[in-house]
């Protein structure tokens, strides 16, 4: 699975707020969501990525861009994607 955490940041930004305060939403320790964040944040679990998704309003889109990030995968024009 491929992540976009350089989307994730500027998602943050994007809705006036910062790392500390997304972490401060979910419930996680602001050390554990920089360390999950820099590792590609591949090790988000599904609840984790719905309460940052909820906490940003991130749209179903742009949630999937990041966290299954689809430049990864050979997709058709109806959305049907293979992993590569």
């Amino acid at each position: 699975m491929k992540t976009n955490m350089l989307k994730l940041r500027a998602k943050i930004i994007e809705a006036g707020t910062t790392q500390e305060a997304v972490a401060d939403q979910v419930g996680m320790n602001r050390t554990t969501f920089y360390r999950k964040v820099k590792s590609e944040g591949l090790s988000f679990t599904i609840g984790e990525i719905h309460k940052i998704a909820n906490a940003i309003n991130l749209t179903q889109d742009d949630a999937i861009e990041i966290f299954l990030d689809t430049k990864s995968h050979l997709c058709d024009s109806t959305n049907q994607c293979i992993g590569i």
